[in-house]
């Protein structure tokens, strides 16, 4: 079959692999070229030990901190707010217990294949050397609200989830670069991250195109059903035909979806980092700055530092003093550390309010699939869902069960 895929971030370019192990033609879409968007600059994480979604304790129990701090790690653009109001209604119902549990569950199961997944298309493809293995750890700077992560931590333990509880002393021990304002940790030694996204996302690409498929630099206007098959309408008022179109446009999805008679609540959460020189930070492996919504990670283009969730829309243009904010917080965790210059980022997470990517057919042709919706798990979860994506093309059941993530979890359809 010939199969057209839109989008040539991480999901994509990784889709195309697995499309291209079972013999498809493969096409990657996307006006901008490979890498060109959000899989440059996020944190390379591959997160597969995360279980909880966005709408979860840990953020109710920050949130009245949050809300009075326009910097802080979640903010509303107040111009923005009526826009996101159904997603905001929509994020509050998925905040509900049983919710979370389901969503959690959902989480779970896609995090469960990640990083097998990747480890099966790095080796293939002679990429493995892009693989860094020096564990995760969290870092808590508040004593009770360490404790109350007990729970989950305990959660991830019964799923067979080494983790390692750490006191100060321990801290130190393990990242000397840590001030005093560290007072608990925990560390994940069996998590991993990437060289760099950018460079991974690109080799990734590359060794797609070796493998004979096509990069098509156009903007997609419509996707129609013609005869049998799917007629892309590009900006070059030219028709594409596919056999199959995979739709792997991030936090751009949304319109194509809708015109295939999806209603999909998603919203981009704009994340920022700041990318220093290596060592400046000190640290040796990726660390999650606990309440703070930051991450550091030593990668081998530099020192990044990121994260936060801003809403305020693909429009708005950043606001760098999120950046500031952020290196205001770490100066607490590293007072020896030198945090000038570098270079810094912004880009869009594709956000759905259950944190659950939208994975299965589209309501009025089922010769399109989509695949995004990943928002802080695009990188880790990649590759497994191109996985899935094969399956679907291929009319084969995939390997879990992809109710959690159906576009038809929405409700009423266009």
């Amino acid at each position: 079959m010939r199969v057209g895929i839109v989008g040539a971030g991480i999901v994509g370019v990784a889709t195309a692999h697995a499309l291209l192990d079972e013999g498809h033609e493969v096409d990657l879409i996307d006006r901008e070229g490979i890498a060109a968007g959000t899989s440059a600059g996020n944190a390379g994480w591959i997160a597969h030990l995360d279980i909880m979604p966005l709408a979860s304790p840990k953020v109710w129990r920050n949130l009245p901190r949050w809300a009075f701090d326009p910097l802080g790690p979640l903010a509303i653009r107040p111009s923005y707010l009526p826009r996101l109001a159904p997603w905001l209604a929509r994020f509050v119902a998925a905040s509900q217990p049983s919710r979370i549990e389901a969503s959690v569950r959902a989480i779970t199961s896609l995090n469960g294949m990640a990083l097998a997944a990747w480890e099966r298309r790095l080796e293939a493809l002679g990429l493995r050397h892009h693989l860094r293995e020096r564990g995760l750890l969290s870092v808590w700077a508040d004593e009770r609200a360490f404790r109350a992560t007990l729970p989950m931590i305990e959660r991830q333990r019964g799923l067979g989830t080494p983790v390692e509880t750490l006191d100060a002393v321990a801290l130190r021990a393990l990242e000397p670069a840590l001030g005093p304002r560290a007072v608990a940790g925990a560390l994940y030694p069996t998590g991993k991250h990437v060289s760099d996204p950018l460079d991974l996302t690109r080799a990734l690409g590359l060794a797609a195109l070796d493998r004979g498929a096509q990069l098509r630099g156009f903007e997609i206007l419509a996707i129609q059903e013609r005869g049998g098959e799917v007629a892309i309408r590009t900006s070059l008022d030219t028709l594409a035909l596919y056999d199959r179109i995979v739709v792997a446009a991030g936090a751009w999805s949304k319109p194509l979806a809708a015109a295939l008679g999806d209603a999909v609540p998603l919203d981009t959460e704009r994340g920022y980092n700041v990318t220093l020189p290596s060592g400046r930070l000190g640290l040796t492996r990726p660390i999650m700055f606990e309440g703070e919504g930051f991450v550091t990670t030593p990668l081998d283009s530099g020192d990044r530092v990121g994260g936060s969730v801003e809403f305020a829309g693909l429009e708005a243009a950043p606001n760098f003093k999120r950046v500031d904010a952020i290196l205001g917080r770490l100066r607490r965790f590293l007072p020896e550390a030198d945090l000038s210059g570098g270079t810094r980022w912004m880009g869009f997470r594709p956000s759905i309010p259950d944190s659950l990517p939208v994975i299965g057919r589209a309501s009025r042709n089922p010769n399109v699939v989509y695949a995004f919706g990943h928002a802080h798990h695009g990188l880790t979860q990649a590759a497994a869902t191109a996985e899935l994506v094969a399956a679907l093309v291929a009319d084969r059941r995939p390997p879990i069960d992809l109710a959690p993530y159906s576009p038809e979890r929405f409700g009423k359809r266009l």
